[in-house]
């Protein structure tokens, strides 16, 4: 990596009268693309400026954050490139409606987004291409990476288990993290120089050293810079193995080095709180059943208005709602079933379905009506109060479990990415 403190001023530290003006050139090549020393003077300065931000009292040293944006810079490198190689794109418009987002976000219009960033001295163009690439690359995470993740039930009851089995002021647990990171398929040598590292950051851990420190040392997680910081986090959250060995803790501890399939962990219980218990969460829910008729080249939105209005007429003069479901409607799921939607919770259909559910009473059955899957009359058949506070539980539970796995497994995937591109450090004597 970079080193060298002359470097990492004239990167982070503008202000310094002092600093060398330095011409742009090749500082990395990622795969086949490089990386400029005015890119990386950028990242730098935006990680520098965010570590000031959130933790001015535990600062890395100006060298580790230089290597810490370059490390970022290849990995975004090579993210882009191999979702150029699998197709993945971001189309215009959906780069526009993230930027109205933003600017949306910070109260502002795109203008005043605009004028906002020429102020910071930041051109727009530039900032669009980043909002693009973040796109591209959030897309090819999903699609490599969290898309694959699978929670299973015996998972999202373990989980609940060791929720309910925390003592009430022990159920959240901050916790920071050292990772010495071993290759796929690790030699013995491999192996064997990890747990060595871990093995030197422990002592010096039991030694007294500041965690932070070591962590920016020592770990290969993404969030070493940060000084492994993890924050809090529930007992559940936590793989059954971890959550074991920290609820025997007490605050202060240093667990590890213990191994996984991504390398040499190292823990530090920085403290336990109380959590939120799961308050009671009551929804109004309707039951019922429809018919859709989908409109075409051959059926125009005439044709299909029609052909509902018709068969409510017959339904009206008590022709069964549901044969005729099953014999007309073309929504495949539910014809089956007679056109029965089951019972029916607020959020869970478009906005034009759910208005006419709320403003039909029990037993009519509706106007035709159009939303974007084509014309529906429907039937509502009762409403009611629902306790879903169980399955709420068991939603953020399955939530919780999938945000860990979907983080441990993109690491993994973007050490593989790192290892098996071609990259290459320019050296920086000269500077």
């Amino acid at each position: 990596m970079l080193t060298g403190l002359m470097l990492a001023l004239s990167l982070i530290a503008p202000s310094l009268q002092a600093a060398p003006q330095l011409l742009d050139r090749i500082v990395a090549v990622a795969g086949e693309d490089v990386i400029m020393l005015s890119e990386l003077r950028d990242k730098a300065r935006e990680l520098a400026a965010e570590l000031r931000r959130t933790n001015p009292q535990s600062l890395p040293s100006e060298n580790q954050i230089v290597n810490k944006a370059l490390e970022e810079l290849i990995l975004e490198k090579l993210q882009l490139a191999e979702a150029k190689r699998l197709g993945i794109t971001a189309d215009p418009e959906t780069v526009d409606k993230a930027i109205e987002r933003i600017a949306r976000n910070n109260n502002l219009n795109v203008p005043q987004l605009r004028e906002a960033l020429a102020a910071e001295g930041m051109d727009f163009q530039q900032f669009r291409n980043k909002i693009r690439d973040q796109i591209v690359i959030s897309r090819l995470i999903n699609r490599e990476v969290t898309n694959r993740i699978q929670v299973s039930k015996s998972e999202i009851d373990q989980y609940l288990a060791r929720e309910a089995s925390a003592p009430d002021e022990r159920r959240e647990v901050h916790l920071m993290h050292i990772l010495v990171a071993t290759p796929d398929g690790a030699s013995p040598e491999q192996i064997a120089k990890a747990r060595q590292r871990a093995e030197e950051a422990r002592k010096r851990l039991d030694a007294g050293e500041d965690f932070a420190k070591v962590a920016r040392e020592f770990s290969n997680a993404r969030n070493a810079i940060r000084g492994g910081d993890l924050g809090w986090a529930r007992i559940g959250q936590l793989t059954p193995t971890v959550a074991e060995m920290v609820t025997k803790a007490k605050a202060g501890d240093i667990l590890g080095p213990f191994r996984s399939g991504a390398g040499f962990h190292l823990l530090k219980v920085a403290g336990f709180r109380g959590g939120k218990q799961a308050e009671r969460k009551i929804v109004p829910q309707i039951h019922a059943r429809h018919i859709l008729i989908r409109t075409d080249e051959v059926t125009s939105d005439a044709d299909a208005r029609q052909r509902l209005e018709q068969l409510r007429a017959r339904a009206l003069n008590g022709e069964d709602f549901a044969n005729m479901a099953r014999s007309h409607s073309q929504d495949q799921g539910s014809a089956i079933k007679g056109g029965d939607l089951g019972w029916i919770s607020p959020g869970a259909m478009v906005p034009a379905f759910e208005e006419k559910l709320n403003s039909t009473p029990v037993g009519a059955i509706s106007e035709p009506f159009k939303t974007r899957f084509g014309w529906h009359i429907l039937q509502v058949l009762g409403k009611r109060q629902h306790d879903e506070t169980e399955e709420a539980r068991r939603l953020a539970a399955k939530k919780a479990i999938r945000d860990r796995k979907a983080e441990e497994a993109t690491d993994q995937y973007l050490r593989r990415l790192r290892d098996e591109a071609y990259v290459e450090v320019r050296p920086d004597s000269g500077l």
